[in-house]
């Protein structure tokens, strides 16, 4: 990955989602405890090239708004890493200011 770039604004992550035919997900996933977390993921249409923790519609993720999904992101202080050269991307914890 060498033209890693982190996004954390809004518009930047949702923009570029969109630009590959993805929209927002999320999957609710029990601790050994019964505990439930939310657990963010992006969904992109099957026949788009990109590789990342991508839910498909048999995954049981559930989509999502992006209003919903930004409030979670923003909860686990989470930013969106990605690659432009490949269209990969990974969920990363958000680095201080």
């Amino acid at each position: 990955m060498n033209n890693v770039h982190t996004l954390t604004r809004h518009r930047d992550i949702q923009a570029w989602v969109t630009n590959r035919r993805g929209g927002p997900a999320i999957a609710r996933i029990r601790d050994r405890f019964g505990e439930e977390r939310a657990e963010l993921k992006l969904s992109f249409d099957r026949n788009a090239r990109n590789t990342g923790d991508m839910a498909r519609a048999d995954d049981g993720i559930s989509p999502c708004s992006w209003t919903a999904w930004f409030a979670e992101l923003d909860r686990q202080q989470l930013a969106l890493k990605i690659d432009p050269d490949v269209d990969a991307f990974e969920l990363v914890q958000r680095q201080p200011n």
